[in-house]
């Protein structure tokens, strides 16, 4: 199979959907889960009028009429029964979020106010009738739709659900993931290398990225055995809806993966993309509809590809996909291989408000330490080779919920 572009490896990737089904969580336990329901309205919203300004309640035809000093008939707080007024000469003293007696349509805030001797003087002459006070049905009538389904589960949300009654939300399901590393060269975290090994770290990157979309996904390493390799992508492929592999994807004596995926029945769908980087990536599919996302080792190409192509499915398949956000290129590069280039850079907003975007070039796909510095790639057309200052591309920032 030739290589492919970036377009292409993204239209064959998103053509994989899958429907997880749905389970139910505890509302307080669903926060940054995919709503798969509509949440409806349990009452009016406000269920009752509602004040909105500590106070006094009156009939607005008494001030229209002159009156300016009413007597205190009484005191309410917020969640008490209304006290009700027999005499339009009469005001009650109220409470923010308490219920607007049916015998007052204003309410004056304190601010406009003289209280002494149990009455109550109005000291403003811009009294408006119906002021301070929000009504009844005014944000939401009963059954109305308060949360549409597919869409992230917020804060928002789960003040929403709570102010409804909705105790328990149907969320969409995650794919269950596990994430295989692989090489000798790997140790652990906790481990001391030799001069000529280094620590496990794709995975860990992979998993943490992961997590911010509430998948917490298994971790499981390979040496560089064939066998092993192989019994290892068997077993996955019986147990999880997702593989994504780390290294041992490229033409090396010890890249067993390709075929080890080939022997178990996952068809390619492509290897090698025209990029850099992350050249090496291959996807493809097993007749039990898992996905199988095999990136190259270096931890930038990894990095990369994880988020420009695994994050871009995950997030359409739950529905709940982004826009696509761009930044201006606020000095001139050059790339002149026939590749696709995936950008470091650092991104800063000037003083119009214009999201810039100043390259951070590293050492190569292993220079993991330089993505500390940087908040996104650019994604740079394959047809350039020379790329101007002010020009505005796409990019794919690193977090879920990042500071851009």
């Amino acid at each position: 199979m030739v290589m492919v572009t970036v377009k292409q490896a993204e239209e064959i990737i998103l053509a994989q959907r899958r429907d997880y089904g749905t389970e139910q969580l505890h509302f307080e336990n669903a926060i940054g889960r995919v709503l798969a329901e509509n949440i409806t309205a349990d009452r009016d919203l406000p269920p009752y009028n509602r004040v909105t300004m500590d106070g006094i309640a009156i009939q607005f035809k008494a001030y229209q009429e002159g009156r300016r000093v009413f007597r205190i008939a009484g005191t309410q707080a917020a969640g008490e029964k209304p006290v009700e007024l027999n005499d339009a000469a009469d005001c009650v003293e109220i409470m923010t979020g308490a219920a607007l007696p049916a015998t007052t349509d204003t309410v004056v805030r304190y601010e406009d106010l003289i209280l002494a001797d149990g009455f109550a003087t109005i000291t403003t002459e811009t009294v408006t009738k119906n002021q301070s006070i929000h009504f009844k049905g005014k944000d939401k009538h009963l059954h109305d739709v308060v949360v549409e389904a597919n869409q992230l589960i917020t804060p928002a949300v789960i003040q929403m659900a709570a102010a409804v009654g909705k105790n328990f939300l149907q969320v969409k399901k995650l794919p269950k993931v596990v994430v295989i590393s692989s090489g000798d060269e790997l140790v652990e975290v906790n481990e001391t290398p030799t001069p000529y090994q280094v620590r496990k770290s794709n995975n860990y990157t992979i998993k943490a990225s992961l997590q911010q979309y509430g998948i917490d996904a298994v971790m499981l390493h390979i040496p560089d055995d064939a066998t092993i390799t192989a019994q290892v992508i068997a077993d996955s492929l019986l147990q999880y809806d997702v593989i994504i592999l780390s290294g041992g994807v490229s033409e090396g004596k010890f890249d067993y993966i390709p075929k080890a995926l080939s022997a178990c029945g996952v068809d390619k769908l492509f290897h090698k993309v025209q990029q850099r980087p992350g050249k090496p990536f291959w996807f493809g599919t097993h007749s039990k509809g898992v996905l199988v996302f095999a990136f190259p080792g270096n931890p930038v190409s990894t990095f990369m590809c994880l988020h420009r192509y695994f994050v871009l499915w995950l997030q359409h398949n739950l529905l709940i996909a982004k826009p696509a956000m761009y930044a201006r290129l606020d000095t001139e590069f050059t790339f002149k291989p026939a590749l696709q280039y995936f950008l470091q850079v650092h991104l800063r907003l000037d003083e119009q408000g214009i999201l810039l975007a100043t390259p951070v070039e590293g050492n190569g796909s292993g220079d993991f330490a330089n993505l500390i510095s940087t908040d996104a790639f650019m994604e740079l057309p394959l047809e350039q080779d020379k790329f101007t200052k002010g020009t505005t591309y796409r990019i794919w920032p690193f977090a879920l919920a990042g500071k851009w």
